[in-house]
């Protein structure tokens, strides 16, 4: 089952509002994000996490070598400490959706490298190696564990979190972005860090966001094994790797879903939709305006029945309603894969929809161009019916695809999951120096 211990983290010594210091994931960034957070502060982790644009390319060792020295000369002038005592470090991420406000409460902690498939930690999209050797380059020449990987767990009497959350007081750390506070408490007490790792190793972690950076940490073990000419001590740092851990019950989980907006298409033709799709599916005009799509989606399209979609026409402003009513229409087109991938709509849109039916229906000799949205309110919008001919809408992934496509070891399509909000990085690092 899955490992996890304490460690001494690397914090900013700055506290305790670091509002200035913190920046969202490396890879929802350009250029004028980073620029935006390097005036909130000269000392902003972006400048180290980010050391090269585009996000998930490789770029020139000068750049990963100028993150290491900046790294290096925030520790010798106390910008960075390192923790004096171990520890796991609980933290709450409290933002408002909608009408309601959510508290998402998890904590920080290392686990212990397993491959995918021959462990506990289980992934459940695709990587793409360049995104892999730039964080790579980044950790080997910082030996810095920069940002968590966002992991899930199984705590259904919230024995974990009731556990590390009892008694804790105000937080020692604050840091408000993008709407969103995040708080941090270290847990230095033996009694309860005992109990929480003894708890977490009844099952398994399933990843949530931070693929790639999980599939580098396996890889820097591995170089770090050469490097030493041998295998590694159990508790040497290369064998584990920072996560940020929420269970699965927790009230504040939230995943939305991730609207498909396609371009590259001819124009768009209800009548031949129909056709293509044939006995596998039926499309319905609807009275929704482009205003009410984001109402839509919340109210009406969250109650449909399974393999129900929406489809906005930009050029004529329509939303239809698009069911797929052959349950199983990827059986022929995916027999490999279970009958619990094949039953995800994110499946059924990528594989069946966007391969099968739009693709060849409107774009036979192009390539079909895609954006992504997890807000619907913004679908219109960003659907002008020229550049961007259509949208689909899709429902949010349910979470216990995870645990159902982790008994087979496989991996969702590309953007199935958007797990809201995303972590902070800046909160924690974890050093690799031995």
């Amino acid at each position: 089952m899955a490992q996890i211990r304490p460690f001494a983290a690397v914090r900013y010594a700055s506290g305790p509002d670091i509002s200035s210091l913190i920046a969202p994931p490396y890879d929802v960034l350009d250029e004028r994000g980073k620029k935006l957070l390097m005036k909130r502060s000269q000392y902003n982790i972006v400048e180290v996490d980010l050391p090269h644009l585009p996000a998930k390319t490789v770029g020139p060792d000068a750049a990963y070598a100028g993150a290491a020295r900046t790294v290096g000369q925030w520790l010798v002038a106390g910008v960075l400490k390192k923790d004096p005592r171990q520890g796991l470090y609980a933290y709450t991420q409290s933002y408002q959706h909608g009408t309601r406000t959510f508290h998402r409460r998890g904590f920080f902690g290392l686990v212990k490298l397993s491959p995918f498939g021959q462990g506990e930690v289980f992934p459940h999209e695709k990587t793409y190696p360049e995104a892999i050797v730039d964080r790579l380059k980044l950790t080997t020449a910082t030996r810095m564990q920069l940002s968590p990987i966002f992991g899930l767990f199984n705590d259904a009497r919230n024995e974990v979190t009731n556990r590390l959350y009892k008694n804790l007081g105000r937080p020692e750390v604050t840091a408000t972005l993008d709407g969103v506070q995040n708080d941090l408490w270290s847990v230095n007490d033996s009694d309860t860090i005992n109990a929480v790792t003894d708890l977490m190793s009844r099952g398994p972690i399933f990843i949530a966001d931070g693929h790639h950076r999980y599939t580098m940490a396996l890889q820097y073990q591995k170089d770090e094994a050469t490097r030493q000419g041998g295998k590694l001590a159990p508790n040497h740092p290369a064998n584990w790797v920072m996560f940020a851990m929420v269970a699965m019950q927790d009230d504040g989980l939230l995943i939305l879903p991730t609207h498909r907006v396609l371009g590259g298409l001819g124009a768009f033709d209800a009548g031949r939709l129909r056709t293509a799709l044939g006995a596998n599916g039926e499309l319905t005009e609807t009275n929704v305006t482009p205003q009410e799509i984001g109402h839509w989606s919340d109210s009406v399209l969250a109650k449909k029945p399974a393999h129900t979609f929406g489809l906005y026409d930009g050029r004529a402003k329509k939303l239809y309603e698009l069911r797929i009513t052959n349950a199983d229409v990827l059986q022929t087109l995916e027999p490999g894969q279970s009958p619990a991938w094949r039953s995800l709509d994110v499946a059924i849109l990528q594989r069946y929809l966007l391969q099968e039916v739009i693709g060849p229906t409107f774009a036979p000799a192009g390539q079909v161009t895609r954006s992504y949205t997890a807000d619907a309110n913004t679908v219109a919008d960003m659907t002008d019916g020229v550049k961007n001919q259509i949208a689909i809408i899709i429902k949010p992934t349910p979470l216990h695809a995870l645990e159902e496509l982790g008994k087979f070891n496989e991996v969702m399509p590309q953007k199935s999951t958007y797990f809201y909000p995303k972590l902070a990085t800046g909160m924690v690092m974890n050093s690799l120096e031995t």
